[in-house]
C-alpha cells in the first residue's frame, strides 16, 4: 500500500514529476521556447478567429472577428508544442524525422510554427513577416481561394492532406506503394 505523501505525487493535482535528473532544459532555453509556444498560440488563435486587427493594436470590436470560424484550437497547444521539441531534439541530435500532423482543422499550429521560422514567408512573398502579412494570412487561412484548415501539401513542412489520425498513420508507415527492403 501506497503512503499518502507518495500516492499524492503521482496524483494528477500534485506536484509534475521528470524521469530526467536535474534540469532538462537551461532556464532561458525553457523561457525562450515558452515565449515562441506563445507566439504560435496567439497565430493559432488570430486565424481562426481574426480577419482584421492582427496585432490587437486596438480593442477587439465584433467586425475584427471573422463570422465563418474553422479550426479546432483545441489541437494547436499540443502541436505546438510537439514541434517545437522535436525542432530542439533535431538540432541537438541531428536527427533525420519529419513532424505529421494528423488532427483535422489543426493547420494553424504548423502554419504558426513555419510563419515564425520564416519558411512561410520565403514560400509565399505575399505574406510578409510584419503587420501587413500577418493580416493577409489571417485573412486568408480558411477562406475560399485561400489556404484550407486542414494542413495540405501546400502547407511548408507538410506532405500530405491532414485531416484524419489515419491519413497521417498510413504517410508515417509509407502505405502499400512504399517499397521495404
Amino acid at each position: 500500500m501506497h503512503s499518502t505523501t507518495e500516492a499524492r505525487s503521482i496524483s494528477a493535482y500534485g506536484p509534475a514529476r521528470s524521469t530526467v535528473q536535474g534540469n532538462p532544459l537551461e532556464p532561458d532555453e525553457l523561457q525562450r521556447m515558452q515565449a515562441y509556444w506563445h507566439a504560435t498560440l496567439f497565430l493559432s488563435a488570430g486565424m481562426i478567429y481574426l480577419r482584421d486587427n492582427p496585432l490587437l493594436r486596438e480593442p477587439l470590436k465584433v467586425e475584427h472577428v471573422k463570422r465563418r470560424l474553422l479550426g479546432h484550437w483545441g489541437s494547436d497547444p499540443g502541436m505546438s508544442v510537439t514541434y517545437i521539441h522535436l525542432n530542439r531534439l533535431i538540432k541537438k541530435y541531428d536527427l533525420n524525422i519529419i513532424f505529421l500532423a494528423g488532427p483535422g482543422h489543426g493547420a494553424p499550429a504548423l502554419i504558426s510554427n513555419v510563419y515564425l521560422e520564416g519558411t512561410y514567408s520565403e514560400i509565399y512573398s505575399d505574406i510578409s513577416e510584419d503587420t501587413d502579412g500577418l493580416q493577409r494570412l489571417f485573412k486568408q487561412f480558411s477562406f475560399p481561394g485561400g489556404i484550407g484548415s486542414h494542413c495540405t501539401p501546400e502547407t511548408p513542412g507538410s506532405i500530405h492532406e491532414g485531416g484524419e489520425l489515419g491519413y497521417s498513420v498510413s504517410h508515417a508507415y509509407g502505405g502499400p506503394s512504399t517499397t521495404r527492403t
